[in-house]
């Protein structure tokens, strides 16, 4: 783990010094070559890059994964696995449950009318990352709010293995939410296939989930093409520590935010130095140890008190944050861009990440400062109705002034010939 301290300048100051510090170990990717590839040959081109990109070698025999292959692998999911993923879904989808709002009808002053609804997308696309390992979670995450939002149909993409085969967990996970349509793609060219469609595949409306840098990139260039959750980029963490704090359990959720990789940005804070210490000597002991932990960058910033601890989180909006200090839940009250809060010594983020209930496909980059977790509104769009009837009278008026300063009479007009009748 790479530890680096950061002088208290101010909550802004601080928090951009952290991100340029972070963002000096992304790559940059150019997406448009697989772009274009994927629009001009189709499933042919989609096959051929997945066997480049994600199973070289492999025999790709198709790009769709028989549901009774997802069925099977569920089938032989360890018990206590199988339990862990059936207690996951339960979670995620009670949480997902409470966030879809009913129908009202708001009735104004002159007597019109507008119904506000909320109505599903009518295809969602899913992406399960691969790679390094199975992510049947991810699948868990994103699937479920879509079905809780009414979405009709869900397409889900994962990379394929070696074997040519996407990851039996991804498959069983699939099984476990009724999702039968997988196609076994991986990387931008599968964002590309879900956005603009294949022989085989029916483009969507929306694409979900999380993914590399070549993921990200492909999801802004469709976005306008179909809707999207988020620009998901490395998987972040700020650790607001207080004296209290354990260094070994801080130290055990830093190093499990960095196996998610060498680019996860990890931040601990607190206002006593020998506290950060403490945890800096903690966690690189701990990583040390254990090989899955990568060497991701831990910015250590001593703060002036907590209000500058929670100024400094309102300023970077990190994905993760855990308050690990004895009043941490009247400190959470004060956050206001974090993209999932972890309040107290038992918070650790592995557990949003797994079996909460809550998204773990959130809003990095500081994206939290105008986005928040992944849920059922992604899915979603808002409708108005308008009932005007007597009320055309009263506003039709007040529709021709407006309309007139703006320099569109034909507005008033439309209005004015309702008014009288």
């Amino acid at each position: 783990m790479r530890a680096r301290s950061f002088e208290w300048r101010g909550a802004f100051e601080t928090s951009e010094e952290l991100r340029e510090w972070a963002a000096a170990a992304a790559p940059l990717v150019d997406v448009a070559p697989i772009e274009a590839e994927i629009r001009g040959g189709g499933d042919e081109a989609v096959l051929r890059l997945t066997g480049l990109y994600d199973a070289p070698g492999a025999v790709l025999e198709g790009l769709r994964v028989d549901p009774a292959d997802a069925e099977a692998a569920l089938a032989v999911v360890e018990p206590e696995l199988r339990a862990a993923m059936e207690a996951a879904a339960a979670n995620i989808r009670r949480v997902a449950e409470a966030q879809v709002g009913s129908e009202r009808t708001v009735e104004l002053p002159a007597g019109q009318k507008v119904k506000l609804r909320e109505v599903p997308v009518g295809a969602a696309g899913v992406y399960a990352p691969g790679g390094r390992a199975a992510y049947p979670s991810s699948l868990l995450m994103c699937a479920i709010p879509a079905q809780v939002a009414g979405v009709g149909r869900i397409a889900v993409a994962s990379p394929p293995g070696p074997d040519g085969r996407v990851h039996p967990l991804v498959l069983a996970a699939a099984a476990l939410c009724g999702v039968e349509e997988v196609y076994a793609m991986g990387g931008a060219q599968a964002i590309f296939a879900l956005a603009y469609g294949t022989e085989t595949i029916v483009p969507v409306d929306v694409v979900a989930g999380p993914g590399n840098a070549w993921v990200r990139e492909a999801k802004r260039a469709v976005y306008g093409q179909v809707g999207i959750d988020s620009l998901a980029g490395p998987s972040e963490l700020m650790l607001v520590a207080g004296h209290d704090t354990d260094p070994q359990w801080a130290a055990l959720d830093l190093c499990a935010q960095a196996e998610h990789g060498p680019e996860s940005p990890l931040a601990a804070v607190a206002v006593e130095e020998r506290v950060l210490e403490a945890i800096a000597e903690a966690s690189e002991a701990a990583a040390a140890s254990r090989p899955s932990v990568s060497e991701a960058p831990l910015a250590l910033v001593q703060v002036p008190d907590a209000e500058a601890a929670i100024a400094l989180a309102n300023a970077y909006a990190p994905e993760h944050l855990e308050l690990l200090a004895t009043d941490a839940a009247l400190l959470a009250d004060r956050v206001t861009t974090a993209g999932c809060v972890f309040v107290g010594r038992h918070g650790a983020t592995a557990f949003g990440d797994y079996l909460a209930g809550s998204n773990h496909v959130l809003p990095t980059g500081g994206a939290g400062r105008y986005a928040g977790p992944l849920g059922p509104g992604v899915f979603r769009r808002r409708i108005s109705s308008v009932e005007i009837d007597g009320a055309a009278a009263e506003l039709a008026p007040h529709v021709d002034a407006l309309a007139r300063a703006e320099g569109f009479p034909v507005h008033g007009e439309s209005a004015m010939i309702r008014s009288s009748r």
